[in-house]
């Protein structure tokens, strides 16, 4: 009978992750915020959501991820440089890991495979400003069914914190690691998928351009020196289809595009590529560090860009980011706040630069992401340093003084505010 009873529950325990893996795939058919416009990018601050952290216990059945390399624990290989602030989270929202405090307290951080998470997440957006976010989803990861049903997850968790508190939400595929015989099958196939069964589309939070439902596809157009990009004939096969599914396109592409220097591609057909996107947004990630390094990039690439976009008649979504830092994830290789956040003023100085090189939307790198300390969503200025820890602190503003940031990045290119060189949110306003 004991033994019965363990194999009666292990079958239950089987049933109910297979009715969630089906909800999670179901269209939405909950409460939407009136007033949501999703028509259109221009004048819209959007920022990127990863979604990949994963916990022990999370019921994702795929132990630490992104957080660590193998244990979340001093002696591990720790992927993060960033702790987020979990003040605000609820109990059933937080897990153990093996740091500590200096008073002895065990540090926890979040999952993103809990829904109240993802969603509290997608408020903070509403909250601060934000209009919208786009959803990264990895092409690589789509045959894997633990993370198959986790991206689903977390999407189907997005789309209802869109619709609930009023921003917007877009799909965009990293497109970086497919074989490219499988590129187009594999993507364009999911991307079938998410019309035909969870209907995303529909959504009246899904993000629209030029009046068609837009899909982001990242990693184009690079030369292939960091990661492997997919084939262009591939990659123009792939946008094709996506366009004759009544799509618009943006393409995520190298900081060189243009003039095909620094991180670009040399190939010929380069331009004739990404003049089949309706937007481009060149990756600036990391392609400069300082304050002069942010105006000399403007000069040298956002302005130029913009003058070629325009002259072709396509829109331009440039990329700002809060700084950069991926020491633990080099296991001590890399100097830690690699490139620093200067108490917001880098930030902003991009976010400036870009207003007056004429941009009118913009893509602020990243929300969640701790890993490399691009992330400007609540972060703790006290980070577990209390049994070997080593980590980033905020230097010393309020946890959510990014997402301030980000809110005022919305006024400025609503004209709202005037341009100015400086932070328009003071040091100790926040929370």
């Amino acid at each position: 009978m004991k033994y019965r009873l363990i194999v009666v529950a292990a079958g239950m325990a089987l049933a109910v992750s297979a009715v969630e893996r089906e909800v999670v795939l179901k269209p939405y058919d909950g409460p939407s915020k009136d007033g949501i416009d999703s028509s259109t990018l221009t004048g819209k601050v959007i920022t990127g959501y990863q979604g990949w952290f994963n916990c022990p216990g999370d019921g994702s059945g795929l132990g630490w991820v992104h957080w660590a390399a193998d244990k979340f624990e001093p002696g591990g290989h720790i992927t993060v440089d960033g702790w987020p602030d979990v003040s605000e989270y609820d109990d059933d929202e937080l897990y153990d890991t093996g740091f500590k405090y200096e008073d002895g307290t065990v540090a926890k951080v979040f999952s993103s495979h809990n829904r109240k998470t993802v969603m509290r997440h997608v408020q903070w957006m509403a909250d601060y400003g934000i209009d919208g976010t786009f959803l990264q989803r990895f092409s690589c990861e789509l045959p894997d069914k633990k993370l198959f049903y986790h991206r689903n997850k977390v999407l189907s968790s997005v789309r209802e914190g869109a619709n609930r508190y009023g921003v917007t939400y877009a799909v965009m595929y990293d497109l970086s690691g497919t074989p490219d015989d499988q590129l187009v099958s594999r993507v364009f196939g999911d991307w079938r998928m998410l019309r035909e069964k969870m209907k995303i589309t529909k959504d009246p939070a899904y993000q629209h351009h030029n009046g068609k439902p837009l899909v982001a596809v990242w990693g184009i157009g690079f030369n292939g020196q960091i990661k492997k990009r997919p084939d262009f004939d591939e990659c123009k096969k792939l946008i094709k289809k996506l366009k004759d599914d009544g799509c618009s396109i943006m393409i995520g592409t190298a900081t060189g595009w243009r003039a095909q220097d620094r991180d670009a591609s040399q190939r010929e057909d380069l331009h004739e590529l990404l003049l089949m996107a309706d937007v481009i947004s060149p990756w600036s990630v990391g392609r400069f560090g300082t304050m002069d390094g942010a105006r000399e990039h403007a000069d040298t690439y956002w302005s130029k860009d913009i003058a070629w976009s325009r002259e072709h008649d396509i829109d331009y979504m440039p990329v700002a980011f809060p700084g950069f830092s991926w020491y633990n994830l080099r296991q001590g290789k890399a100097p830690l706040a690699h490139i620093p956040r200067q108490q917001g003023q880098f930030f902003w100085k991009q976010i400036v630069e870009n207003k007056k090189a004429g941009a009118d939307m913009i893509y602020l790198a990243m929300f969640d992401e701790v890993d490399e300390s691009t992330s400007i969503f609540k972060q703790s200025d006290n980070p577990p340093m209390g049994n070997g820890g080593t980590f980033l602190t905020m230097e010393g503003v309020p946890s959510d003084f990014y997402l301030r940031i980000a809110g005022k990045a919305g006024e400025l290119f609503r004209d709202e505010i005037p341009v100015t060189d400086e932070v328009p949110v003071k040091l100790d306003q926040g929370n």
